[in-house]
């Protein structure tokens, strides 16, 4: 029997999530299960960790690149000041010009304008171009007639289409073997890239383990 994702579990952790986030997961059931997540708890409180974490508790749906001069060289210290090349006064409180910056030139970002449109959306914060052109690919494998969210990339955070986006990259990551041998740093690597929020991941999954009994 898949493990049932139940709306009072939801709101116990995440008690200000967004409305859209709210209507995603009424009808999230299904997708979970198609794509195994359900399949056990150690999956689903996974998964769930991971998301409270990219979305901070389901309120963000849109990445927020509005950050402060000092901020900027914690963020990414190899760029800015003093380590790196870059003026962070240049970029502080100019989310545009940032995404446009940090995110331009890869990723499949390769049109002016590209970082900042394809900055980070939805559950698990799907960023860059060739992301969204993958998400596309992978939801369409399911759903024939998804659209088509390198064109609209807002959708990802719509109520529609935020759980099969997430559900299909966890997926299509490899994330739920490495969720059945817990490995939290693995799971964060295909997720983030990286390590980033790594302690803040780990306080996520405790509470859900705890609350699933997992």
């Amino acid at each position: 029997m898949p493990i049932v994702l139940s709306l009072p579990l939801l709101t116990q952790l995440a008690p200000n999530a967004r409305s859209s986030y709210r209507e995603a997961a009424a009808t999230a059931q299904p997708v979970l299960d198609r794509h195994g997540i359900t399949e056990n708890k150690l999956r689903l409180a996974h998964f769930l960790a991971q998301v409270l974490h990219e979305s901070g508790a389901l309120t963000v749906q849109v990445e927020n690149l509005n950050y402060s001069a000092p901020r900027l060289t914690v963020v990414w210290p190899k760029r800015f000041q003093p380590l790196g090349p870059l003026d962070p006064a240049q970029f502080a409180n100019n989310p545009e010009r940032l995404a446009n910056e940090v995110y331009g030139g890869r990723m499949g970002n390769t049109q002016p304008g590209d970082g900042f449109r394809y900055r980070g959306r939805g559950l698990l914060q799907l960023t860059g171009r060739d992301s969204y052109q993958e998400a596309t690919r992978i939801v369409r494998s399911f759903t024939p007639d998804a659209p088509d969210f390198e064109a609209d990339p807002d959708l990802c955070f719509g109520a529609a289409w935020a759980v099969p986006i997430a559900a299909a990259e966890w997926e299509s990551k490899g994330c739920n073997a490495l969720a059945d041998a817990d490995q939290i740093t693995q799971v964060t690597q295909r997720i983030n890239g990286g390590q980033i929020g790594i302690a803040d991941r780990r306080d996520w999954l405790l509470r859900v383990k705890a609350l699933l009994g997992a």
